[in-house]
């Protein structure tokens, strides 16, 4: 029974490891999901706003672009973290199944925190082995490309 509860938030988990490494892609995503006719398994009215929508889309084009910059603040700042902490509890809620939108926001910021950390350590890790901004590309890629899988899979077409 155990296995069940945790299978039907494993999005809700998984986007939150996305968040982890970039606070906007979660966002991004299930706008481009609902922008594509996508239905989240959760119930989330913020989804269906075209400004939220579009938001979502321009914040996470301008954190892409923002984190190769030298300039770039660690992702656990303060600031970071409280996007992090809302992406990931938006995105988990909507990944989550129907009635169960609160645990699916919990569940993916208990990921989304911790993990913060470990691709903090990762990133710095690689910064050092091949640059910044190789560095950086290469994470957006994999986050970009897990955060659209992810959204992908959990949601489905309008029709």
């Amino acid at each position: 029974m155990m296995t069940l509860k945790i299978r039907s938030l494993l999005s809700s988990i998984l986007i939150g490891a996305v968040a982890s490494a970039r606070s906007m892609t979660p966002m991004a995503t299930l706008a481009m999901a609902r922008l594509a006719g996508r239905k989240t398994p959760g119930t989330l009215v913020l989804l269906d706003r075209p400004v939220f929508k579009l938001g979502a889309l321009a914040m996470g084009a301008g954190e892409l672009a923002g984190d190769k910059m030298k300039t770039a603040p660690d992702r656990t700042v303060f600031l970071g973290m409280l996007a992090r902490v809302m992406s990931a509890g938006i995105a988990g809620a909507a990944l989550a199944p129907e009635g169960r939108e609160r645990t699916g926001a919990a569940v993916a910021v208990a990921t989304a925190v911790p993990m913060a950390y470990l691709t903090l350590s990762a990133r710095k890790q690689a910064i050092a082995k091949i640059g910044q901004t190789r560095s950086g590309l290469i994470e957006d890629l994999l986050i970009v490309a897990a955060g659209a899988a992810i959204v992908a899979l959990a949601t489905k077409s309008d029709e």
